[in-house]
């Protein structure tokens, strides 16, 4: 059996499976100093998500969201409030999670074998050359590079490079994935596959999933729970459940009827802010 993979015990027949909380924020606000003014980019932010569930962020640019992905990620300390993982306080870089931005970061100069084994080496030091070999094997089929191996990211397609990227977040085995606009720079057609590729993998490995999005369809297309930022400064203006089924199949929920009531309830509370942003905007010019 593959040590990759999580084992979970089953629950009794008619029983509901215990989720305990794995992540939480608790009326947090984050200022911000720049050029000698203090602003708000984050004000009374209170978010409880339980293990395995994945939720959505959505909201208009500077909105917060991904300050909340930082904060959780150990990388940012909130002004106000408190953030926890598995009830204990984050204070420093929370190695018990993955984080995937925009860019993918991978090193040019290095082929996607070594780019994945790069972040096994840093996980475990003591690993000897053959382990390091089979994890990087193991995770490159998960992702479905294989015959790719030795191809550096400029041969490599929008696609692949974020399969890679996905890869070598992996095999760090973190409970919990951070996503920052992880397919934005790709086509339309491209992000519909990795939408599926991310789920697939998701589902698999039971994860705990926090996604910050643009893309309200991506959102209701992959998300248990789905969250709307109002504009800066950051607050929590409605919440979503996402009552579709696991596993999803990305290409065909989109067209069903259920999908579009929910995409068209919760575009009517996003548009608002986008708008409220747009003028924010236009004002400060």
């Amino acid at each position: 059996m593959s040590h990759l993979q999580l084992i979970r015990p089953e629950p009794a027949t008619g029983a509901t499976p215990a989720r305990r909380r794995k992540i939480s924020l608790d009326k947090v606000a984050v200022d911000f100093t720049t050029r000698g003014k203090t602003f708000r980019a984050v004000d009374d932010v209170t978010i409880e998500v339980p293990e395995m569930q994945f939720l959505a962020l959505v909201g208009p640019s500077g909105c917060g969201k991904s300050t909340v992905l930082n904060m959780v990620a150990g990388l940012l300390a909130p002004s106000e409030g408190s953030v926890t993982y598995d009830g204990a306080p984050v204070e420093a870089a929370n190695t018990r999670v993955g984080y995937m931005t925009q860019k993918d970061t991978l090193l040019p100069w290095r082929s996607v074998a070594d780019n994945i084994g790069i972040a096994f080496e840093l996980r475990c030091r003591k690993a000897n050359a053959a382990e390091r070999r089979e994890r990087v094997a193991e995770m490159i089929d998960l992702v479905g590079l294989k015959g790719f191996e030795r191809h550096f990211p400029a041969e490599l397609s929008g696609g692949m490079r974020k399969r890679a990227a996905l890869a070598r977040m992996l095999i760090y085995e973190p409970e919990t994935l951070l996503l920052d606009e992880p397919f934005a720079a790709l086509d339309a057609q491209l992000r519909i596959l990795m939408q599926q590729e991310l789920l697939r993998l998701v589902e698999r490995r039971q994860m705990t999933v926090i996604l910050v999005t643009h893309d309200l369809e991506e959102a209701v297309l992959m998300a248990d729970r789905v969250m709307v930022f109002t504009s800066g400064p950051g607050r929590i203006r409605t919440e979503r459940d996402i009552p579709f089924e696991r596993p999803r199949n990305a290409m065909e929920l989109r067209f069903r009827p259920e999908f579009s009531a929910i995409h068209e309830e919760l575009w009517s509370e996003l548009k608002d802010e986008f708008a409220a942003s747009v003028e924010r905007e236009r004002r400060a010019q």
